[in-house]
């Protein structure tokens, strides 16, 4: 079998897996507010099929670790998932909403491996000369995901209803099955070591490289700020463009503006260092966030979103790049998957601070969003390496 048709493969399943879960947030979303007519429900079962990541995500990474034939594994981890989620919809509006959100929170530990449990293999899907382009390639179906998920989901949620729209997710994540069983054996399993000692070696693959650290810690700070950002949207949308639902139109100029930088890069690819890509690319968040808060016109709102989009595609490139070069190989995959479930806890801790924000001021929610990247920014300068140490 070819390098090529392996990467293809590759790709496809990776983006079939990233937009139904991207998808699935939003399903669930939609079909709370239209069965129960509440939005308090549609929320509680986002959040508890994203909140447990944080906790799933090392444990998928040590079973990823451990295995000797992850791909299959993965496979079996996107089909629980894909059942979960049609498990969840079914009974919304039939039960009471506690046992539905506490099912929702058991399906959404596996969440990780839609994300990070693919990239930690790609070193042994392509050849070591290839990584690099195709890990930019693989940076793009997060873009690609993030634009075409919640956009699938509110147009099937609005032609054909909410539950075929959570169906149309976790059959996105499901066709992901046979691209994920045929990823390489590992040649050797790693040695076993207790549970607990794994997981106390992936956290300090992580913390005691100030290498990683530095790109966790300023990637995680970022994303609590796209996640305040997101919630921006909707009364942007409103102020200056006319209605809350053009909000989603800037999410997808968003996802666009990142698909776009990451084109132009694979064609000339970055000279700098990638630890030096992440820290631009979030200076020029912060300057778009806060050009977003103060657009006088709906022409400068929309140059703001895209820049903050065209700076999310390369900072995600660089981030998996640092990760791939510096994370040790029996510990890989949990510290992609680890990383992946920090960014959703963070993503939705600035979601959640941001809602006060939003309801008292778009310019205040904003403002909040600008904070978090400033900080991200901070964070780097503050923890640059020692003189002589790498990165």
């Amino acid at each position: 079998m070819s390098e090529r048709y392996a990467t293809v493969r590759y790709l496809c399943g990776a983006t079939a897996a990233r937009t139904g879960d991207e998808a699935s947030g939003p399903a669930l979303l939609l079909l709370g507010v239209a069965v129960t007519g509440s939005a308090a429900t549609g929320s509680a079962l986002l959040a508890g099929v994203t909140a447990t990541a944080a906790i799933g995500g090392p444990l998928v990474g040590v079973a990823l670790d451990r295995s000797r034939r992850p791909g299959r594994l993965l496979a079996i981890l996107l089909v629980l998932y894909a059942l979960g989620l049609v498990a969840v919809a079914l009974p919304v509006g039939r039960l009471h909403v506690a046992p539905v959100v506490a099912l929702a929170l058991i399906v959404g530990l596996p969440s990780p491996a839609l994300s990070g449990g693919w990239t930690a293999h790609l070193p042994r899907v392509v050849s070591a000369s290839r990584v690099t382009g195709v890990s930019t390639w693989d940076a793009m179906t997060f873009g690609a995901a993030s634009l075409v998920g919640p956009a699938l989901a509110g147009v099937v949620a609005l032609g054909f209803g909410a539950l075929t729209s959570v169906v149309v997710a976790a059959a996105l994540v499901a066709l992901a099955v046979p691209a994920a069983w045929a990823l390489p054996d590992r040649e050797r399993p790693h040695e076993r070591v207790p549970l607990l000692a794994e997981l106390v070696s992936g956290v300090r693959a992580v913390l005691g490289n100030r290498t990683l650290a530095r790109v966790t810690a300023v990637s995680t700070i970022s994303i609590a700020g796209t996640g305040a950002f997101v919630v921006a949207t909707p009364v942007l949308g409103e102020r200056t463009l006319g209605g809350a639902a053009q909000g989603a139109l800037l999410l997808a100029l968003m996802a666009v503006g990142s698909l776009a930088a990451n084109l132009v890069t694979v064609r000339r690819p970055l000279r700098s260092r990638p630890e030096t890509v992440v820290f631009v690319c979030v200076l020029v968040q912060c300057v778009g966030v806060t050009g977003a808060a103060v657009a006088p016109s709906a022409l400068w709102l929309l140059l703001a979103v895209a820049l903050v989009g065209a700076a999310e595609g390369p900072q995600l490139a660089a981030l998996l790049a640092v990760r791939r070069r510096e994370a040790p190989e029996r510990l890989r995959s949990q510290v992609f998957t680890t990383a992946a479930s920090v960014k959703v806890s963070a993503f939705a801790l600035g979601a959640a601070l941001a809602g006060p924000a939003a309801d008292l001021s778009p310019a205040l929610c904003s403002a909040l969003a600008a904070a978090f990247q400033g900080a991200a920014a901070l964070t780097h300068l503050l923890m640059r390496p020692r003189s002589g140490s790498r990165g």
